[in-house]
């Protein structure tokens, strides 16, 4: 993403005691002496202290250290010289500029967002203070560089930091001059560590969990235990003999009732206590098994929805003529999130009449918006303040701001004289939360006797996560959710007489993007059913995707480029005696990611993963290290959850609590990850989520090498044992 720079001007300022290169409120590229007229990227202050100041929120995805790197690229100065600030919750300024008017992180968005802001930040502060030491020293511009905080050139030599008023009260240049890719020293340098890193292992970094106020009070929630229902009654006699226990109450929209302590244990244990009489009259109460008919049941008649406006019957004709027919149907369960800090938020109020919120906001405008309108407040009496979060991948960025809202009603019942600090436990969130919509597909594929497809013809039934959220507008086209099919509908598969259907089902749960969002689901079934037709075909799985992105353009090129690449890396085909290999490649987020999974032992006597290999094109790698540790996270939270987990209800209500019944990949589940990174000059794309989505089909591949397909997932309860 460039910036149109030819058309700005910029501000001046004097008598700066810092510099600040940012963009103004237009949007325009600027400079000053402090931040109150535009939205800073780069600020250095009066003692040379360098901060980047990031717009994305961290979870353990990197842009706290990503956006701190462009940066410094761009200023000529090492990763210890530089420190970094999360931005304040402000759509007008530190907007996604995928999103439109919105701040937040998603999508595997944020490098992609923001290289060229960043860059140009940098490159522009660069500039300026060298041209304010050309002027001073009398030489020409050309002939200074500055690196590692100090100017140089000339004859002269002097510290960046001398030249801060001079520079402050310049026109910035219109076109910064950003770095020659082959002079960087910073940007895809493999030995550049990750900022946070210290931090987080020395227990100095500050999560939305560590945070205590003077004088705060804990809230806890007692929720619905069944979707729909609400607070009909409540008694806390016996919580008011807990120790530290203040007092209870419904919250406004009778959703919960809210306990308050004086610490988290009092309010657990005082919630504990209470007696709650639930409104259960418009609440689910289906079961899973009821859930599952119902999914299963839409994929096998018309479909709601023709996705891709192809005609259906044409297909069903070249599939009912094939040669060979591959059928297959698939079924998904629910997922939960579960990160490793639950939810956690804490509001006080300020003393100009505002309130601030201390939160780990992975997207800020929707508590921002949804707190003014609780308390009646302008926008800007709303301030956010940005905290580390310990994961998520899309559960603290929800379209109710639910966990957010819920603490700003237990804060408005109160005198507002406390802060409230609201704690979700990890049951409450695997219990009541959000989840990855149960799905099923139902795939018909045509061969004719070359092994050649002919027709393939693909029905999906989900409950949609976009219907009826302020995102409807931009991902909901002629009724489909583009989540439900993405992954199937764009894929770089050239695939002749292809039909796509959709049917929504009614929610069961509150439904939510995951980690890959609508790929977690599509990948499995698109590179299994590659796999099975590949097998009825009597063709290579490799050679046989192959033949299907030939032809075709850079999409497929390059989804083509980590296939091939994988398949060298993993040995593919020279499994040693013993073992089996699966492979798959899939597209998301703009990036290309493909995986082989080695095994070793049997489906009915126990299955090791002893090594995954993946390949991944995601343009120019800004942080090889970075990139190379979330393709190893997106592939055991891809992995680990197809192995053994499951949300299910009875009667409506969740079964699983915490980990115990809802188990985390462990340690011992993947023997070795190797990640290798394709050189590219493209520009930035996804690295958070890409690499889960081939993770799961490359296994069930790998197992349908010597042993069962596996179609209905968690594997540990459909035929897969795991050693």
């Amino acid at each position: 993403m460039t910036l149109n720079t030819s058309r700005r001007g910029f501000l001046k300022a004097a008598g700066a005691t810092m510099l600040v290169i940012g963009i103004r409120p237009d949007g325009a590229l600027a400079a000053g002496h402090g931040s109150a007229q535009l939205t800073p990227f780069v600020k250095i202050d009066a003692n040379g202290v360098v901060t980047a100041v990031v717009k994305h929120f961290e979870m353990g995805q990197g842009p706290a250290t990503g956006l701190t790197t462009l940066i410094a690229e761009e200023l000529g100065l090492s990763m210890d010289a530089i420190e970094y600030e999360f931005a304040p919750s402000d759509p007008s300024k530190y907007n996604n500029l995928f999103f439109g008017p919105f701040q937040g992180t998603g999508g595997s968005t944020a490098m992609a967002n923001s290289y060229m802001q960043y860059r140009q930040a940098g490159a522009a502060a660069r500039e300026m203070l060298i041209d304010a030491a050309a002027r001073t020293w009398g030489v020409e511009p050309t002939v200074l560089t500055l690196q590692d905080g100090v100017i140089s050139g000339g004859g002269k030599s002097a510290p960046m930091v001398d030249f801060l008023s001079a520079a402050a009260e310049m026109d910035p240049p219109a076109n910064p001059t950003l770095k020659d890719p082959k002079d960087f020293r910073l940007v895809g340098n493999p030995g550049v560590r990750r900022k946070d890193s210290a931090p987080k292992t020395n227990g100095t970094a500050k999560f939305a969990m560590d945070l205590h106020l003077e004088n705060q009070m804990v809230a806890v929630i007692a929720r619905t235990p069944r979707m729909g229902g609400t607070v009909a009654s409540f008694d806390d006699s016996d919580a008011q003999s807990i120790k530290g226990f203040i007092r209870a109450a419904a919250l406004p929209n009778k959703a919960g009732v809210v306990v308050y302590a004086e610490n988290t244990w009092g309010a657990l244990q005082a919630r504990d206590a209470l007696t709650v009489e639930w409104d259960f009259s418009a609440a689910e109460s289906r079961s899973s098994d009821e859930f599952r008919a119902e999914l299963i049941a839409a994929v096998n008649t018309d479909p709601e929805f023709n996705a891709m406006k192809s005609d259906q019957a044409a297909t069903a004709a070249l599939i009912d003529g094939a040669d060979k027919v591959v059928d297959h149907t698939y079924y998904f369960p629910l997922l939960a999130h579960a990160p490793m800090e639950p939810l956690t938020c804490t509001i006080q109020a300020t003393e100009d009449g505002g309130i601030l919120l201390h939160d780990g906001a992975q997207q800020p405008t929707g508590p921002h918006m949804a707190m003014a309108q609780i308390f009646q407040l302008p926008m800007e009496k709303i301030r956010i303040n940005t905290m580390l979060a310990g994961g998520s991948f899309g559960r603290r960025a929800t379209p109710t701001a639910d966990y957010q809202v819920e603490a700003a009603l237990a804060f408005v019942i109160t005198d507002r004289t406390r802060p409230v600090k609201l704690v979700w436990s990890r049951e409450d969130d695997i219990t009541g939360g959000y989840y990855r919509p149960a799905v099923a597909h139902r795939v018909r594929v045509g061969l004719d006797g070359d092994g050649n497809i002919l027709g393939w013809d693909h029905r999906i039934a989900s409950p949609s996560i976009i219907k009826g959220t302020p995102f409807a507008s931009a991902l909901v086209h002629d009724g489909v959710d583009h989540t439900s099919i993405e992954g199937v509908f764009g894929s770089p598969y050239i695939i002749p007489g292809q039909f796509l259907g959709l049917t929504d089902v009614a929610k069961a749960t509150s439904v939510l993007w995951w980690r890959s969002v609508g790929h977690t689901h599509t990948a499995y079934v698109m590179e299994t059913m590659m796999d099975a037709a590949a097998k009825a075909a009597g063709r290579d799985p490799v050679e046989f995707r192959l033949a299907l992105l030939s032809g075709g353009g850079k999409d497929q090129d390059r989804l083509a480029g980590v296939l091939k690449l994988a398949a060298d890396k993993g040995n593919w085909g020279k499994a040693v005696a013993g073992r089996s290999q699966g492979i798959a490649v899939h597209k998301s987020f703009n990036s290309y990611a493909a995986e082989v999974v080695e095994i070793s032992g049997a489906a009915e006597e126990g299955i090791k993963i002893e090594k995954v290999t993946c390949a991944i094109d995601c343009g120019i790698a800004v942080n090889p290290d970075v990139i190379k540790a979330q393709m190893e996270g997106g592939i055991g939270y891809g992995i680990g959850h197809v192995m053994r987990d499951e949300i299910t209800l009875t009667e409506g209500v969740v079964d699983q609590s915490n980990f115990p019944d809802y188990e985390p990949l462990r340690i011992r589940d993947i023997a070795a990850i190797e990640v290798h990174i394709v050189p590219s000059a493209e520009a930035p794309t996804g690295v958070g989520e890409p690499g889960t989505p081939p993770a799961a089909p490359a296994l069930a591949n790998a197992i349908a090498a010597n042993g069962p397909r596996v179609t209905e997932l968690p594997m540990n309860t459909h035929g897969v044992t795991f050693a």
